[in-house]
Order: structure tokens, then C-alpha cells, then sequence
């Protein structure tokens, strides 16, 4: 469990999920604003929806968290503003972006290419 304390920064920008530890680190200093060492988690998504990575610096080394879904998407908040990259959520919040929302099914008679 996090602290709620803690600050969660979620990415609104979606992220290339091939990106490691030093990556994300300068995408958090460059695209987020803040210090990836400061004490905060930054949570990433891909394109998709099906992937994220969370980020966060344990006293002598970044984490790297890893989740993929099957059959959900995560649900990113959205921007205010769509100069915003980055939105602040709650623990609760973040506890319900990383458990997912069931897809739309597919309809019949789509193509599968």
C-alpha cells in the first residue's frame, strides 16, 4: 500500500512501453516537470490502454513496476487542459486505474487483421 502521502503523477502522454529505468526517469524530468528521485510514483500507459510501467525511486535505486492486461484497459485520467501532461490522482484512484475496466466486446462480423 502507498502512503497517502505520497504523490502520484500519471502521465497523459501515452508511452513507448520498450522504455527502462533511465528513460521514463528523463521522460518524468522532461515531459512531467518533476524530479524522479523526489519521492513521487509516475505512472505510464501505452497507446493502448493494455500496458502500464509505474516508476519510482526506493532510496538507492528506481523501481519499475510492469503491468499488462488481457481482457481490460486501463482507464488514464484525462488532462484539464490539453497543455497538462500529467494529472495527480489519490491512492484510490491509482488503485483502480491499475486494476482496469473490461473492454468494449468485439462486435460480430469484424475483421481480426
Amino acid at each position: 500500500m502507498i502512503p497517502s502521502s505520497v504523490r502520484i503523477f500519471v502521465c497523459t502522454e501515452p508511452q513507448d512501453m520498450r522504455r527502462g529505468f533511465d528513460a521514463l526517469a528523463l521522460t518524468v524530468r522532461q515531459v512531467i516537470g518533476e524530479d524522479p528521485r523526489g519521492g513521487a510514483v509516475f505512472v505510464f500507459a501505452s497507446r493502448r490502454s493494455d500496458r502500464v510501467k509505474v516508476l519510482w525511486w526506493d532510496r538507492n535505486g528506481y523501481c519499475l513496476m510492469y503491468k499488462r492486461l488481457h481482457r481490460a484497459l486501463f482507464r488514464v485520467p484525462a488532462a484539464d487542459e490539453p497543455s497538462q501532461r500529467s494529472v495527480v490522482v489519490d491512492t484510490k484512484s491509482f488503485a483502480e486505474l491499475l486494476r482496469g475496466v473490461e473492454r468494449a466486446p468485439r462486435r460480430a462480423g469484424r475483421n481480426r487483421s
